[in-house]
């Protein structure tokens, strides 16, 4: 039986890919809700590409969840996912009231701090970063060789 050390050592970047890909495809059915009603939400607003809430913040969430289920440039979009977040709870939710359970916000502060983690930890070991940055180490290494 492995010990503990080994199976986090094994598994951790491992986990912390499955809770970028679970994060990015709950996040971008907001999105998908803004722009196409789907999946069907209790309360529907209307389509606006160019306003602040369902616009800007459902072009930041298909293409920011997108990425992230991806692990494409994973860190530039979760930085730019916890600003979104952070903005939506303090413009919508922070003037209803004080707690976040009481203001309907308790999402989007948990999807602030979880994108403000995936900011520093990076995508994990099953993302395209990691396959591109393998890419290039690989080809610049070959290029050190060569010119050596």
């Amino acid at each position: 039986m492995a010990d503990w050390t080994s199976l986090r050592l094994t598994w951790e970047p491992r986990i912390l890919s499955i809770l970028r890909i679970m994060t990015g495809l709950l996040f971008l059915q907001h999105g998908l809700n803004k722009f196409f009603h789907f999946p069907p939400a209790a309360t529907q607003r209307p389509y606006e590409l160019f306003t602040l809430a369902p616009g800007l913040a459902g072009i930041l969430e298909v293409g920011g969840g997108v990425l992230l289920v991806f692990g494409l440039f994973t860190r530039p979009a979760a930085f730019i996912l916890s600003g979104e977040m952070a903005f939506a709870y303090f413009m919508a939710h922070a003037p209803r009231a004080f707690y976040p359970y009481s203001n309907g916000g308790s999402l989007a502060v948990l999807y602030c701090f979880v994108f403000f983690y995936l900011w520093f930890a990076g995508g994990g070991e099953w993302s395209l970063d990691r396959l591109l940055r393998r890419d290039t180490a690989s080809t610049s290494g070959v290029t050190a060789r060569r010119a050596a």
